[in-house]
């Protein structure tokens, strides 16, 4: 459908009657969280609760090389109900590394006392950009125009309406750059549409000429409380994060109204523990929302550093129903830029010396076995007094990194 709808629904809504995921089962103090997934996000956040002395089981169906650090590792089918009882048994709490962790099946099979955040039908509304879409635009907030197109003819009588270009968005699994196509012309939607398309159609979304892109995480435990991160500028290369910039360098009713929204958002689908709202900046100052991410998100990666309280700590607390920290920045200025896979095969690492001879440069390497062009393999955040030498020390030491 069109954008342009309004209504009051503001979606799922978790309500403190429903309780916060405290920890409940343990009886030594020492709570256990359950991480459904064991890449880069379930390494990092399963990092930020070993720290706090929070005992960690991963769940994933296919090594990667990520988890390898830990010792509670179950390596098997995450859709077979039996998997999913058994391994969570003895959680106090079950959150997920990604929108695509079967969180649906496991509610089914959750043992008693053990939270899940955050719920399955805030997965189920995200992961499906369609879906995610009306959930925003029914809680009102600001988005680029957009169609929920089931054919090809819908597609092009959306381009029409829109103007080109437009972009053109896979519903569901789309990641990295991957699953979007920006259509020039008729031609190029016609081409892209039957790679993007599944069976319910495809997203068509109007180009905004935007100034600058923007990112805000947003920590929320299920009664209702929030931590709200910095805004950041985030800058893309081939619908990829690249690099991400703190401070934004924003007028201050910008930078608030970035925040309103990204809450917002978060707030109209009902997410708890961390959420990611990616946003553009138009030249006269709106914000209007890109996309949701329901978990942790390579935009908040320089929290490890720059904040007081990273996003994967945040995310833990959230999940556990315990206090949450401070997310404001501890340092003048912070950038992070990825790193990024250079040939296919295994993964042998090359320049870390040197990026660690950067001032300032922290080094995160995921640990992933394998590696092929263009995939995440890591990041470098480096902080500094100004956003410009923390970006150039950034750029050079990521650089230097060759997988």
């Amino acid at each position: 459908m069109d954008h342009g709808r309004r209504t009051t629904d503001h979606g799922p809504q978790v309500t403190p009657s429903e309780g916060a995921a405290a920890a409940r089962r343990t009886t030594d103090g020492v709570p256990t969280l359950g991480i459904l997934g064991a890449g880069q996000l379930g390494r990092m956040t399963a990092l930020a609760a070993v720290r706090m002395g929070v005992r960690v089981k991963l769940l994933t169906p296919k090594a990667s090389g990520s988890e390898a650090a830990f010792a509670d590792v179950t390596v098997a089918d995450w859709t077979d109900p039996a998997v999913l009882r058994a391994w969570a048994e003895g959680c106090d709490a079950v959150t997920v590394e990604s929108e695509w962790a079967p969180a649906d099946r496991l509610a089914e099979v959750l043992p008693e006392g053990t939270a899940l955040w955050p719920r399955p039908e805030t997965l189920r509304l995200v992961r499906h950009k369609g879906r995610q879409k009306e959930a925003l635009d029914a809680a009102g907030l600001p988005l680029p125009p957009f169609a929920l197109c089931a054919t090809l003819d819908d597609a092009r009588a959306a381009a029409a309406r829109f103007g080109y270009p437009v972009v053109l968005k896979r519903y569901e699994g789309s990641y990295d750059g991957y699953g979007n196509a920006t259509c020039r012309d008729e031609a190029a939607l016609a081409d892209a549409w039957p790679d993007l398309a599944a069976e319910d159609g495809a997203l068509v979304e109007a180009w905004v000429p935007f100034e600058q892109e923007l990112a805000v995480q947003v920590a929320r435990r299920a009664d209702g409380a929030t931590a709200v991160y910095p805004v950041a500028h985030t800058e893309q290369r081939e619908h990829r994060c690249h690099a991400v910039v703190l401070p934004a360098g924003l007028p201050a009713a910008v930078d608030a109204e970035a925040r309103r929204v990204g809450l917002a958002a978060v707030e109209a689908v009902g997410g708890v523990g961390l959420v990611a709202a990616e946003l553009f900046q138009l030249p006269d100052g709106r914000v209007l929302v890109n996309e949701l991410a329901p978990r942790p998100h390579n935009t908040g990666h320089y929290s490890i550093e720059a904040c007081h309280t990273s996003q994967f700590e945040n995310h833990v607390r959230a999940v556990l129903g315990w206090p949450l920290g401070d997310p404001g920045l501890r340092v003048p200025a912070a950038c992070m830029v990825n790193v990024l896979g250079h040939t296919d095969g295994p993964a042998i690492v090359r320049g870390l010396e040197g990026a660690l001879a950067v001032a300032g440069a922290a080094v995160h390497l995921y640990g992933k076995a394998t590696v092929r062009p263009r995939r995440k393999m890591g990041h470098v955040t480096v902080t500094a007094d100004d956003a410009e030498a923390a970006r150039a020390r950034a750029e050079h030491a990521a650089s230097l990194i060759r997988l």
